[in-house]
């Protein structure tokens, strides 16, 4: 498995020994009426997140050409991954706390700083063996990925749906397609899971800036692995 981000672990037992959290920003909340509500959110954490941007209206362009083209699920892939990079740059914009952040060492110094990294996955996603080329991936288990790579302690998708409950299981969330195929694999051990939906932004402000995060907990399964 690939070796953790250890400048991100030192700066943590350093100056900012906070929290630390992977946050996924749903591309569907890209045209959502919470859009703003949750960059305002995320921009007043008192928790060393990253955020993971999702694909969003870019993704869904891929999807759309795909048939039509006639591109390989591996060329796909590799645009849906370049589709996050642009709805980063979009997200990276919204804040003047958030940077874009394309590698560990990128990650590491944002936060350091006090910022907000927002990750740009191409730079270490694109032709990375440990990471099927697969509409199976999205990123959900690119966010999971991330968290393992950091040494994360939980992980946050933000969604556009309420399907969901503290009743769920990674195995039921991924037959209702809440989350993708592939994210009970690419999930670390033991790290906390929380799913938040649109109802959850109206007081996602107030527990973020008191080192909490919004949403219910979800139990993950016992094969659930740190996929590197």
């Amino acid at each position: 498995a690939p070796r953790r981000c250890g400048r991100l672990r030192a700066a943590r037992k350093g100056r900012r020994p906070m929290k630390l959290a992977v946050v996924k920003l749903g591309g569907s909340t890209a045209f959502g009426t919470h859009l703003h509500e949750w960059i305002d959110a995320l921009a007043a954490a008192r928790l060393a997140i990253t955020i993971v941007p999702g694909g969003g209206p870019f993704a869904d362009q891929v999807r759309k050409a795909q048939k039509p083209i006639g591109f390989s699920d591996s060329a796909a892939h590799a645009m849906a991954i370049l589709a996050m990079d642009q709805f980063g740059h979009a997200l990276a914009d919204l804040s003047a706390r958030f940077v874009p952040a394309r590698t560990c060492a990128e990650i590491a110094e944002a936060s350091a700083a006090g910022r907000i990294p927002v990750w740009l996955p191409s730079a270490m996603t694109l032709g990375n063996r440990a990471i099927p080329e697969s509409w199976d991936i999205t990123s959900d288990s690119l966010a999971a990925w991330l968290a393992g790579r950091l040494g994360g302690e939980a992980l946050l998708l933000v969604k556009e749906t309420a399907n969901f409950s503290a009743e769920d299981d990674l195995d039921s969330l991924a037959r209702r397609g809440v989350v993708d195929a592939c994210l009970s694999a690419m999930l670390p051990a033991g790290i906390d899971f929380h799913l938040a939906g649109p109802e959850d932004a109206a007081t996602a402000r107030a527990l973020l800036a008191a080192g909490k995060l919004p949403g219910v907990r979800i139990g993950t399964p016992v094969l659930a692995r740190n996929a590197g």
